[in-house]
């Protein structure tokens, strides 16, 4: 396995726009959930605060916060909801270090290629060759398998073929999966062709579709929740495959957030999204990679809560994110709406899953 993790390099705080530069100030929260003028909002880059003469580094981020100093000098990143009266909110919208804020981009960059003034397939399209992407993604799961947090978010089309949901299910059983998010759909999908054999009434081998196959899922909805509970159901119905079960079995947590489209749902599902998105941020605070697969709003929702770097053991090292779809729009969005270091892939999740499991399972 070649996969290297590029070492960070911290911003040199001899510089003299840093040495010069003053502290941050605050100003206390007033009412719960608001926050004072002039807020700092949160990138996806690492930030840096300067706080009684020290440049402190805000461990775990997400973009669209605001951040706090805490009563021991420290920097906490919070969601406008769950500031409280008192907290003492970082103000200033420079991140050039004049109001004690610096933004830094440079922490991951390595010697540049030179980049020709006219080139062409510049950008990343359906014609876009991903040989190198695939190769440094097998490395890069290789890696993260044992020494990272692989966070999977999955739209129903992972399931709606038998060969990618076998190829993910034995993703989930060889360890390269350690969180699953997603919404109502995968779900009930994957389980449904567990105990019927199809998806949304398709036999997920032949395509065929099935006669009143489009009560399928509503009855597996139905037995999900007669039974209560998600271990319940595998249980009465002796399940025994596909990416639902995997993740009951290997201990893998699962996350699903509603949706106001929802039917049933399954007893899993959360449907206060708010709750959904504090339990999906469990995830994405631990995250080392993530991967989105054909589901636009889970993505974007779960690029939201990811920075562009996370800190493991005391070292600062980056978080890696793919977004893979057979539309180019679907996965040029998510960097549309802030997740500005993913890599893309456009294809089908089910070619993807089937080269990710011949290239990394037995």
């Amino acid at each position: 396995m070649s996969f290297k993790l590029p070492k960070y390099i911290e911003p040199n705080f001899e510089q003299e726009f840093l040495t010069n530069a003053p502290n941050v100030t605050t100003i206390e929260v007033l009412k719960d959930g608001v926050a004072p003028d002039n807020y700092h909002g949160t990138t996806i880059y690492p930030e840096y605060l300067k706080i009684d003469g020290k440049w402190i580094l805000a461990k775990e981020s997400r973009m669209d916060c605001v951040m706090t100093v805490t009563e021991d000098n420290d920097v906490a990143v919070k969601e406008f909801r769950n500031l409280h009266a008192g907290d003492k909110v970082i103000v200033g919208r420079t991140e050039d270090a004049s109001e004690g804020i610096y933004v830094y981009t440079g922490g991951f960059n390595s010697e540049e290629e030179e980049e020709e003034t006219f080139a062409f397939r510049a950008g990343r399209s359906r014609e876009t060759a991903y040989s190198k992407d695939y190769d440094d993604l097998y490395d890069a799961l290789k890696y993260e398998k044992e020494n990272g947090y692989i966070v999977w978010v999955l739209g129903p089309a992972a399931v709606f073929d038998k060969d990618s949901r076998e190829a993910m299910q034995a993703l989930i059983e060889n360890g390269y999966a350690h969180a699953l998010l997603g919404g109502n759909a995968v779900a009930t999908h994957d389980l449904e062709a567990a105990t019927i054999g199809t998806a949304l009434g398709q036999d997920i081998y032949t395509q065929k579709s099935m006669k009143d196959g489009h009560y399928n899922h509503l009855d597996l909805l139905n037995k999900a929740r007669r039974a209560g509970s998600i271990e319940k159901l595998i249980e009465e119905e002796n399940i025994d495959n596909g990416l639902i079960y995997a993740c009951v079995k290997n201990n893998v947590p699962i996350v699903l957030g509603g949706s106001i489209r929802d039917d049933g749902p399954l007893p899993i599902v959360i449907s206060d999204v708010y709750q959904a998105q504090n339990e999906m941020r469990k995830h994405t605070r631990k995250a080392t990679t993530v991967i989105c697969l054909a589901t636009q709003l889970h993505s974007i929702a779960t690029g939201n809560m990811t920075p562009s770097y996370t800190v493991v053991n005391g070292e600062v090292r980056p978080v890696y994110i793919y977004s893979v779809d057979v539309s180019e729009f679907a996965v040029n969005k998510l960097r549309d709406r802030g997740t500005l270091e993913v890599s893309t892939i456009v294809t089908n999740v089910q070619d993807f899953l089937v080269n990710l499991k011949n290239n990394l399972t037995e």
